[in-house]
Formats: structure tokens, C-alpha cells, sequence
């Protein structure tokens, strides 16, 4: 005799989740017998865009963070938040931070920390190149598709 399960099982949503946000995804879908499963996200619009939005500029207290120069295109070279978090410059506050303006990076090194859901997400560097900008301040919420540093 077999027991048939109700409800959902928020663990296998939340394991989909996982992948959506570590492969970029917008959408999985799992068949497990008589059960199916879709768990998507609605993809940013994309925006060309010449310099960051007021609300992501800087303070003038942040030494490490700099505007992005008028000539850098932000919507080429930025690396954007692949989810909403609260972004951290360094792994712990009295740490040194990862990244500086005018640094140069290498293709999978640690750019900063998004803390979501109480989990410390490393972000790498998607390319080789020198940080030309940060654009968030430590310690601030960001949002999926935010563009977070310029690396040129």
C-alpha cells in the first residue's frame, strides 16, 4: 500500500532555486511521476545605459569607491548582480576588501560577497582587466541585474 504525498516540497523548490540563481537561468522544470515542478524568474530588462543611477553612486566618505568616468560604457563593462542581496566589499568588516579602483583582476577571481538568505555568495570576475569603477557602496542591498563594478 502507497501513501500518496500532498503538498509541496519546499526543499526540492528551493534546491531548483539554487540552480536558477548558480546557472543564471530564468526557468527549470522537473517531472518526478505525477508531480511537476516550474520554478522561473522574470529576466531583467536590459538597458543601455551611459553612467550608473544616481541611488548606486557613491559616497564621498567611500575612499575605495569610484564613479564610473563619463567615457566608460557601464552596460559593456559592468559585472551586474546575478541576485538581490546586501553586496560586501571584503569577506568580514575589519578585512582588507577584495577589489580597489585601478586593481587589476583576474577571470575568476573574487569580486565581493552577496549575502542572500543569510548565505555568503562569492561573485568572481566574469573577465581578465583593471577595475575602473565600484559602483555600490559596502554593505548596501543591491538587485539582480544591478550593475555592481566596471572592469575594462
Amino acid at each position: 500500500m502507497s501513501i500518496k504525498k500532498t503538498g509541496v516540497d519546499q526543499q526540492l523548490i528551493r534546491d531548483l532555486a539554487g540552480i536558477l540563481n548558480d546557472t543564471n537561468l530564468t526557468e527549470i522544470e522537473v517531472e518526478l511521476g505525477d508531480l511537476k515542478v516550474r520554478v522561473s524568474r522574470q529576466a531583467p530588462a536590459v538597458h543601455a545605459i551611459a553612467a550608473p543611477q544616481p541611488n548606486y553612486a557613491p559616497a564621498a566618505a567611500q575612499p575605495a569607491v569610484a564613479a564610473a568616468p563619463a567615457t566608460v560604457d557601464v552596460s559593456k563593462n559592468a559585472v551586474a548582480s546575478p541576485m538581490v542581496g546586501t553586496a560586501y566589499l571584503a569577506p568580514s568588516p575589519d578585512a582588507k576588501p577584495f577589489i580597489e579602483v585601478g586593481q587589476k583582476v583576474k577571470e575568476g577571481q573574487t569580486l565581493l560577497i552577496i549575502e542572500a538568505m543569510k548565505t555568503m555568495n562569492q561573485i568572481p570576475s566574469p573577465r581578465a582587466g583593471t577595475v575602473t569603477a565600484i559602483l555600490f557602496e559596502d554593505a548596501t542591498p543591491v538587485e539582480y541585474g544591478m550593475p555592481l563594478v566596471v572592469i575594462e
